[in-house]
């Protein structure tokens, strides 16, 4: 399945979104639970390590618009409402670029709302973990570099396969989803879709037909043509949150002195991730 959606319809598409009523959420990685032994006697009870810990802080965000007495009267094309209407599309456009940046900038520690435990970037080559003893030789790594083709594709989708928890242990993965900006959005379509190989005079089965759905993020491309990103969707729904604190609202009012018409909006957002164990994000060089 095709998903190419509108500039500002991506945030409920992407993200867990909740409301909150606190001045900021706090999330907590969950660890894993070694596996069963063999009972002599009596149960043996496992340590089970702390998550990484994350803190998500609300900003404030406000726009408003004026408009003049003398304008509202000779207002002849309905104007003055369709720059009222303006204010609310502003409102989304600004939600759904801060969304976009959770991709764009996986790759950089520059977080606009939260603050991370463990202080790396989502997408990164050195994930750690609290437990003790555990390699993070392998696994602990969902950063390439490599450039769009069927060839990353499916080197992206092993290396998510090879995802361990923060004990070392396996963790089942369905890497279903490509995200793809608009310049690669014919690339990864005929990737999905074509029967044979891309590219190529062989008769071969296209091994990829079928198997990922398609979301083109058309904001991608205002920070990087290049980069693109495999997802757990069902993973992802639950890693990655946006919280409305307070939803956007507007008000208007009009100057005693000056009779000038003045249209508010207002809102309160944020957004983070709990987890990296969703995604592999190739930052092409």
């Amino acid at each position: 399945m095709s998903h190419g959606a509108d500039l500002d319809e991506n945030i409920n598409t992407l993200f867990n979104v909740m409301s909150s009523e606190k001045a900021w959420e706090e999330l907590y990685g969950m660890g894993d639970v070694p596996d069963f032994t063999e009972m002599v006697g009596t149960v043996t009870y496992s340590a089970v390590y702390p998550g990484y810990w994350t803190k998500i802080e609300h900003k404030e965000f406000a726009n408003g618009i004026q408009i003049t007495r003398k304008m509202i009267d000779d207002d002849r094309y309905d104007a003055v409402e369709g720059r009222a209407e303006r204010l609310g599309e502003s409102a989304r456009r600004t939600k759904e670029k801060y969304g976009c940046r959770n991709f764009a900038y996986a790759f950089s520690t520059a977080f606009d709302f939260q603050t991370n435990e463990e202080g790396l970037s989502l997408c990164n080559d050195s994930h750690t973990t609290k437990a003790s003893g555990v390699s993070t030789t392998t696994g602990f790594d969902n950063y390439v570099t490599t450039a769009f083709s069927p060839a990353a594709v499916e080197a992206a989708r092993i290396l998510g396969n090879k995802f361990r928890s923060d004990i070392g242990e396996r963790i089942d993965m369905n890497l279903d989803t490509l995200i793809v900006p608009d310049e690669l959005a014919e690339d990864a379509w005929e990737l999905i879709s074509s029967s044979g190989k891309v590219d190529t005079d062989n008769n071969n089965a296209n091994w990829h037909k079928g198997k990922y759905n398609l979301l083109i993020y058309k904001r991608l491309s205002d920070y990087d043509t290049n980069n693109w990103f495999m997802v757990d969707y069902a993973k992802m729904k639950k890693m990655l949150y946006w919280y409305n604190r307070i939803p956007t609202e507007f008000h208007n009012t009009t100057d005693f002195d000056t009779f000038m018409r003045k249209y508010m909006g207002y809102f309160r957002c944020s957004y983070g991730f709990k987890d990296w164990r969703f995604l592999i994000g190739a930052e092409v060089t």
